[in-house]
């Protein structure tokens, strides 16, 4: 069997498999492509060896990827080599040992209530795309601290009666309830009667509805790509001209629950995170912002005598 018929094949069946979200999928397949290309999709999947795999990260290290993509990278390959051993393709799973690079310690940007009212008020002041849409967006992005993927996944049969909550699908296609406080709630209300009027059909029975909350300007879904532009046009220069990620929201979340004394374990929860560890992220930003607080408002912070 060659490189090329082994991964066509492993990706075949890790779309049955429970856990793999479709963010990973697709991920999986770009990294395997890259595998393909710096060895060669011909080569006999027996014939490859750890050096052979290892050299691969080597590259990727080179050309400067980020260690959580080249992380990614190995994740894919080690599950490519665990699916070939349990099929009888090779004798050994030469991808054993591949060990994940240490990432860089880095802190969550987030932002200030300031900042927030700033951005979430920024659609009605900046005209820049869809008004009623993007307000609604930051407010249910920062409310909630949904992922990127799940807000753009999110569906109108997922929420709550009365729209105080929502039904989400995280990683390893997990399900939890997120939940919208009285200003998302209005800003999507005023959304959503402006989108049936924009585009009705996306709302009548029988027309090939538009199951997706957020809707781009054609009346199509709106993509994680498009979350990305659309952050992106109101915090660069024509908005705050602070460069924000929509994963700022959630940065935010998660730092305001904490800081306003919510349990880690219920943030926790809210987040989806499946470890305690990455939750306890956040806590060093909160001793951070604290101490910043601090030093700028204890009158001898900081002071030489």
């Amino acid at each position: 069997m060659t490189l090329s018929d082994a991964c066509e094949e492993y990706l075949l069946a890790a779309r049955t498999l429970k856990g793999l979200s479709r963010n990973t999928l697709t991920g999986y397949t770009e990294d395997l492509k890259h595998l393909k290309e710096m060895l060669s999709p011909d080569i006999p999947i027996d014939a490859v060896t750890e050096n052979n795999l290892r050299s691969c990260i080597g590259t990727l290290s080179r050309q400067k990827y980020a260690v959580t993509s080249i992380n990614r990278f190995i994740a894919a390959v080690r599950g490519l080599f665990s699916y070939c051993r349990k099929c009888g393709y090779i004798k050994f799973n030469i991808a054993l040992e591949l060990k994940n690079l240490k990432a860089p310690r880095h802190l969550p940007k987030f932002m200030t209530r300031s900042e927030v009212d700033a951005l979430c008020a920024a659609p009605e002041s900046k005209e820049i795309l869809w008004e009623s849409r993007d307000r609604a967006l930051f407010e249910m992005l920062y409310s909630s601290g949904c992922r990127v993927g799940e807000m753009a996944n999110l569906k109108l049969k997922d929420f709550s009666p009365d729209f105080s909550s929502a039904m989400v699908t995280g990683k390893g296609n997990k399900d939890r309830r997120v939940y919208f406080e009285k200003d998302a709630r209005d800003a999507l209300a005023l959304y959503l009667k402006e989108r049936n009027e924009r585009f009705p059909a996306s709302s009548e029975k029988g027309a090939d509805p538009v199951e997706e909350v957020f809707l781009n300007q054609h009346g199509g879904p709106l993509t994680e790509h498009g979350i990305w532009y659309i952050v992106s046009r109101y915090t660069g220069p024509e908005g705050t001209n602070r460069h924000l990620s929509p994963h700022a929201f959630r940065h935010t979340f998660a730092t305001a629950m904490l800081q306003n004394g919510a349990d880690i374990r219920m943030v926790q929860e809210m987040l989806g995170h499946s470890s305690i560890s990455t939750t306890q992220r956040y806590t060093h930003v909160t001793t951070e912002w604290l101490k910043e607080v601090y030093n700028q408002a204890f009158p001898h912070s900081g002071k030489k005598d």
